[in-house]
Parts: structure tokens; C-alpha cells; sequence
């Protein structure tokens, strides 16, 4: 952590994540409030959390492994404000694929079928939705990486590499963690 992080800044990073992952909980809670079979509101939040995990992991571990090497990779305000950056838009994705598995156990259109096979059917059907907002960021990001001022670099890395780790979680990371979930309940 380098000096331009102070001991202040530190803990107003820790709180303002901690309260983004309370109030995302809180949030898919409520939203889901009316999904309750074959899994509680609350586990879709905390199957969104624990993705969100992964995704914080990847880029800090990923920085960590830069500074240890190469050096000159250090945690200040801009990497903690891309953390956050990734945070939202990987629990966009996410929140698009439960919603669509909402839909599906709500409409009813599904009857017959497990909630493995109706949360399959809604990934693949948000599947290229993902990619492609995905694909589309981080390209703009590269542009900014390679040809953006030397202040900026270090954070379009950290997003292009935590935007990755959010795609690749809210497809194989989130979803499968929801059906594991509904396993568990019965």
C-alpha cells in the first residue's frame, strides 16, 4: 500500500465497501422477495456477494503478483474507486441473469423443469447480452490503457482485468453457486 493511501482513507475504503456489500444484499433481497422456491430472496444475494468475492480477489491478486515483479503497482484512491468500479458492474450482470431466472419461476412457462434447468436457460439467454457489454467496456478501456495519460493506466488496468473476472463470475461463478444453494435447502 503505497503512502498516498493514508490510514483514513483505508478505512473509509473498508467501510464504503462493506456497506456496498450490505446494501447489495439488502437490495436483491428485496427485489426478489416474491422468488421464494426453490430458494430464499436472501440467497441471491449472498450468491451475488460470494461472486463478488471472486471478483474483488482477481484484480488485488493480480496486482499484488504485478507490484511483487515488476514493481510500480501500488493501492491508492484510483485502485480503490475501480474496485468499486468492478463491484457495480459485475453485480449488474449478475442482477441481469437472476432476474432472469425470476421471470422464468414467475411466469411459469417453465413447469416441469428443475431450477438447474431453468437458471442453464437463463444464462444462455444472457449469456451473449454479457459478452458483448463486456467486450464492448473493456475495448474502450484498452484505449485508455495504451493511449490515456500514465496516471490513468494502472486504473484501466485494474478494471479491464476485474471486468473480466465479473464476466466470467456472474455466468460460471454466481449461477452455479445459486443451484448449490437450492441443493442445500432441500
Amino acid at each position: 500500500i503505497g503512502p498516498v493511501l493514508g490510514s483514513e482513507l483505508k478505512k473509509k475504503s473498508y467501510t464504503s465497501i462493506i456497506m456496498v456489500l450490505l446494501a447489495i444484499v439488502l437490495f436483491i433481497t428485496f427485489a426478489f422477495r416474491q422468488v421464494s422456491r426453490p430458494v430464499s430472496s436472501w440467497k441471491y444475494g449472498l450468491a451475488a456477494i460470494l461472486a463478488l468475492f471472486h471478483d474483488v480477489i482477481i484484480p488485488v491478486g493480480f496486482f499484488s503478483i504485478m507490484s511483487h515483479f515488476y514493481g510500480g503497482y501500488e493501492v491508492d484512491a484510483l485502485f480503490v474507486t475501480a474496485l468499486l468500479v468492478v463491484l457495480g458492474f459485475s453485480i449488474h450482470d449478475t442482477i441481469v441473469v437472476f432476474d432472469r431466472v425470476r421471470e422464468h419461476l414467475h411466469v411459469g412457462a417453465d413447469k416441469g423443469k428443475t431450477f438447474e434447468e431453468i437458471v442453464g436457460i437463463s444464462v444462455s439467454e444472457t449469456f451473449v447480452r454479457s459478452i458483448n457489454t463486456s467486450l464492448t467496456t473493456i475495448l474502450a478501456l484498452v484505449a485508455v490503457f495504451i493511449w490515456g495519460p500514465e496516471t490513468t493506466r494502472n486504473f484501466a488496468l485494474v478494471l479491464i482485468v476485474g471486468i473480466l473476472a465479473g464476466t466470467y463470475s456472474s455466468i460460471f461463478v454466481g449461477s452455479p453457486l445459486l443451484v448449490t444453494m437450492a441443493g442445500k435447502g432441500k
